[in-house]
Order: structure tokens, then C-alpha cells, then sequence
């Protein structure tokens, strides 16, 4: 038989904080047999859509083309899932992340697409209303929508959005419910790829209380933790005022929401077990970006490309990963040739397409650099203006495009307003002291390599801006992708 795959994104988990706990313990150590663990792995852009475009397409931002500057997959390469289905795989997706819908084209290659955010499936997102509108505003427009495709999901979708989907956790509770259903009734005649999205410790960070009192400084109440100010946007503009000891706090929330979705990963891998599947299953946790929790003057996950928001965890038990410890450099574009050979698939034409690398044990390849992308500023200084309205001056150094290469001793960032940052990674790990102006050679090795990174592939042509409805716009303020 065919081996599954269970591929998991933990949204926004910034490699050292899975499983923080208990340091001395993997974050997969409940799991039957072996696993190995990459310490050196870097995603290719610091948020949702470009990062997890790259997963699918074993591309960067510049050759796939879904960036802050064309908000949208298009089908112009082929997905991992595409490929695995061709190959006789039923192919599964469940997002927690408004990103990873048809809208923005990550339904490619999936039979299956579900939508945690809806509790009936459904193209018309009533559940808009229930949020956004109040008294006899939210009445009028109820109304007017509630004929809008099925009165009843739709009416359905819109209590549920409004009073039940946050009671438990972002999605987690719900997604492993619909996975075991499916996991329990699907014809197995098939194997299956199954790809997640778990959202918890996105902002805002809302754990369970008894995991928040695990981790929260002492003398610091859950009460008191809910009440520091998780406005990234007004941090930045300054509008917000945090001290350290909140940010001190608010990682704690962060490593509280990572500890919770820990036990809903587990809780699938009991799944797997109890299906007969484990043995027969490829099963992958990592992330798609990290996060900024006062580092570097910022929150959230954007307008920079240091490791906070780079360096992901990465995990992988089953095919020939065996209790290991990895500390050559991947990146999450070497998963799609990685998994292509595990499986034995050989897809030439996607092979062709892959800037990725496999890592499989028996691959000739090694990478000699990491390369990470920022094509344009998101949230856009317009839409920051929008929210907060007069921005202070040092805001506007972010407008630009980011570009990264990074070796074993170097990380060269260079932005498309001719700055240059350069962090030597050994004795600065933290990227606090850029050495730039005084490692000229050093600079222009890295620089070089990046324009010859750029000159070896055709880069993708957008047409830009891609329209995005209303309700989706709602979702995505929510988490706070300002549009």
C-alpha cells in the first residue's frame, strides 16, 4: 500500500517555541517510533500567502507570484497536491486561515477543501454581518443577505460565526472533530494526503486559561494577561505603548496558544493510530513564518525578514526519517521534491519547476544558502494609514521590498530602497548589531550571489492587484491583514 501523508502548518510558530513547556522533551515525543528534527529550517517569506504558496510549489515568492502585489496562487505551477492526486491520492485540505481558500487559489489539486470559519459550507459568508454590523443596521442587512444563495446555511454560518466558533479555541477543536469524521468514514481503498492549517497562535493570542497559567510570569493573572494590548498596527505606529514586561506577557499567551495546539496534534496522531494508519503515514508538522513579539521594534509578522520570522520548526516521522537530529539548512520549498521522492513519484515536469532541494537521505543535493522574500509591504502604508491615520515618520522606512540570502555564518538582507543589513549569525544569533558597513567583502559575495540567484529563473508577471470580497476583507482584518 501507498503511504499517507499528514502535512500540518502550525500558523505563526517561530522555531524554539513548540513544545516550551517542557524544554527537555521533542514536541513529538508522545508519537510511536521515531522522528527527526531539523533545526536549521527556513520558510521563504514571512507570511501566510506567499509562504504556504511556496510549500505547494516548491517556488519562491518571485517565481510563483503570490505576494502582497497579486494576492493570488494563480495556476501557472503545479501543486503538490495536483501531483499526488495524479498519482491516485485523495487529496484533503482543512484551513483555519481565510489565505488558504479558493479565493486565493490554494484549492488547487484538492477534492477537498474545509473551512473551518463556516460551520456549513458555503460560498456567501453571512457571518460578515453578525460581526460587523449592530442594532437595526445588522437587522436590515440580515435581511437583505439572508436570501442571498441558501436561507438556512447562510442564517446557519451567521450564529455560528457570531457566537460559537471562538468559545473553544481559533479552529483546532473543530478541525481534529471533522477530521475524525472523515478520517472514520472515508473509503480506504485510496491513499490519502492530508494537508492543515491551524491558526492558534496567530494573533490575537486567546489560549485556554489553564494553559495561559502554565506559562504567565508569576503574580500575572489570566484577567490581567487579556487586558495587555495585542494592537500590532498601533504598536508599530506608535499609538500603542507596550513595556517589556508586556511583551513578556504576551509571549507567554503565545507559548500557551503553541502548548494547546501541541495536544490537538496529538490528538490526531491518535486518530492515525486508531485508524491503523500511523504506520502507514508520512506525517509532517511545521510552520509557515514565526512571529515578532517585540523583537526588533515590531509585532506580528511583517515588514522584515530576520530569523524571528524565518526560522520555523520542522518535524517529520515515517518513510526513512528515523530519531534524528538535523542541522543542515532546508527550507520549506525542499519539502515538495522531499515528500515527491519519499513516495517514489517522479513528475519530471514539477521536478523542472522546483527551486526546492530533497533532503531525502539518499539525495545527492545539499543547499549551499537559504533565500527568503518580501515583494511589498502587507499591510501597505495606505492601509495603515487608513487604520491609524497620521503615521510617524520611521513607519515609512518599511515601505519596500525585502530580499534575504543566508549561509551557516551570514544572514544579507537587502531592501529596494539600497539598504543593507548584514548579521553575523554565530556571535549574533539575534540580529541586533548589523555589520554591514564594515564586512565590504562579505557584502559583496552575498550581493552577488543574490542577483545570481535572481538571473537563474524566469520571475513571474502579475497583473497585480487581485479583487478580494468584502467578507473575505472582514476575515482578514480580524486577524489583522490590514487591506
Amino acid at each position: 500500500m501507498s503511504q499517507n501523508v499528514v502535512f500540518i502548518v502550525m500558523d505563526t510558530v517561530r522555531a524554539g517555541n513548540f513544545n516550551p513547556s517542557t524544554a527537555s522533551r521533542e514536541p513529538l515525543s508522545t508519537i510511536s517510533g521515531p522522528s527527526t528534527v531539523f533545526r536549521q529550517t527556513f520558510t521563504s517569506a514571512p507570511w501566510t500567502l506567499p509562504s504556504h504558496a511556496s510549500l505547494f510549489t516548491g517556488t519562491t515568492p518571485s517565481k510563483h507570484g503570490a505576494h502582497a502585489g497579486h494576492k493570488h496562487l494563480d495556476d501557472t505551477h503545479t501543486t503538490l497536491p495536483e501531483i499526488v492526486q495524479n498519482h491516485g491520492y485523495e487529496t484533503v485540505a482543512v484551513s483555519n486561515n481565510t489565505w488558504i481558500s479558493e479565493e486565493f487559489g490554494f484549492d488547487q489539486g484538492f477534492e477537498t477543501l474545509y473551512k473551518t470559519w463556516q460551520y456549513v459550507q458555503s460560498d456567501t459568508d453571512f457571518g460578515r454581518i453578525a460581526r460587523q454590523e449592530e442594532g437595526l443596521t445588522k437587522l436590515t442587512e440580515a435581511t437583505k443577505a439572508l436570501f442571498d444563495g441558501n436561507p438556512i446555511t447562510n442564517l446557519t454560518n451567521a450564529i455560528y460565526g457570531q457566537f460559537f466558533r471562538k468559545n473553544e479555541d481559533d479552529g483546532a477543536a473543530r478541525t481534529n472533530e471533522w477530521i475524525e469524521d472523515w478520517l472514520t468514514t472515508r473509503d480506504d481503498s485510496r491513499p490519502f494526503f492530508l494537508f492543515v492549517n491551524y491558526l492558534e497562535p496567530h494573533l490575537e493570542y486567546r489560549p485556554p486559561k489553564a494553559h495561559a497559567e502554565e506559562h504567565l510570569p508569576e503574580g500575572v493573572s489570566y484577567e490581567e494577561a487579556m487586558e495587555i494590548p495585542q494592537n500590532a498596527w498601533g504598536y508599530i505606529a506608535d499609538t500603542v505603548e507596550l513595556t517589556n514586561e508586556d511583551f513578556e506577557i504576551l509571549q507567554a499567551l503565545y507559548r500557551a496558544e503553541i502548548t494547546h495546539l501541541q495536544k490537538k496534534i496529538e490528538e490526531v496522531i491518535d486518530l492515525l493510530k486508531a485508524e491503523g494508519e500511523w504506520d502507514d503515514t508520512l506525517f509532517i508538522v511545521t510552520s509557515d513564518h514565526g512571529e515578532n513579539i517585540g523583537e526588533h521594534g515590531l509585532m506580528d509578522h511583517q515588514y522584515a525578514l530576520y530569523d524571528t520570522l524565518l526560522h520555523v520548526p520542522l518535524y517529520i516521522h515515517g518513510g526513512p526519517f528515523e530519531d534524528d537530529e538535523i542541522n543542515d539548512s532546508v527550507q520549506l520549498l525542499d519539502l515538495p521534491p522531499t515528500i515527491l521522492d519519499i513516495l517514489d513519484i517522479d513528475a519530471p515536469e514539477a521536478r523542472d519547476q522546483f527551486q526546492g532541494v530533497s533532503f531525502h537521505p539518499d539525495a545527492d543535493d545539499t543547499r549551499e544558502y537559504a533565500i527568503a522574500e518580501y515583494i511589498a509591504p502587507q499591510p501597505s502604508m495606505e492601509a495603515l494609514e487608513k487604520r491609524i491615520g497620521d503615521l510617524p515618520e520611521h513607519v515609512y522606512t518599511y515601505d519596500r521590498s525585502l530580499r534575504a540570502i543566508r549561509t551557516h555564518d551570514y544572514k544579507y538582507i537587502r531592501g529596494s530602497d539600497g539598504s543593507q543589513e548584514l548579521y553575523a549569525l554565530e556571535t549574533d544569533p539575534e540580529e541586533t548589531a548589523n555589520i554591514a558597513d564594515t564586512h565590504d567583502e562579505v557584502v559583496a559575495d552575498l550581493d552577488a550571489k543574490l542577483d545570481e540567484w535572481l538571473d537563474s529563473f524566469e520571475q513571474a508577471e502579475s497583473d497585480g492587484e487581485t479583487t478580494i470580497d468584502e467578507d473575505t476583507k472582514t476575515r482578514l482584518e480580524n486577524f489583522g491583514y490590514l487591506q
